[in-house]
């Protein structure tokens, strides 16, 4: 069963701005966390960014200052806003959610920044 689904991927050139949403499941209770990771083939996993359920935002360094993380608790989404876009942006992103229990975790939707 798909609990978390991402979207709004896709290519986009440097200096641009690309908005993925994170929807999770109306019956998924008790979400603490949701963020974002990223990934690109043969490296590690980063972290992008979270928000707490109160709305605290954390995000990596190389993001800080151009991408924007927000959520809606009543819909159980949350929002990526990314803006003046690198090519070291470029990267599968998945979302997560954490509950008391568990995470959560989308399939990813790929980022390209590219001319």
């Amino acid at each position: 069963q798909v609990h978390v689904v991402e979207s709004g991927g896709g290519l986009v050139q440097p200096g641009g701005s690309l908005r993925l949403s994170c929807a999770v499941s109306r019956h998924i209770v008790s979400i603490e966390d949701i963020g974002w990771y990223r990934q690109v083939p043969g490296k590690q996993r980063d972290m992008v960014a979270y928000i707490t359920r109160g709305g605290s935002a954390n995000y990596a360094d190389s993001v800080l200052g151009r991408f924007t993380i927000s959520r809606d608790n009543a819909r159980n989404m949350a929002y990526l806003q990314m803006n003046s876009l690198k090519p070291e942006d470029t990267a599968v992103y998945r979302c997560y959610a954490r509950t008391d229990r568990d995470y959560l975790w989308g399939q990813g939707t790929q980022v390209t920044v590219s001319l």
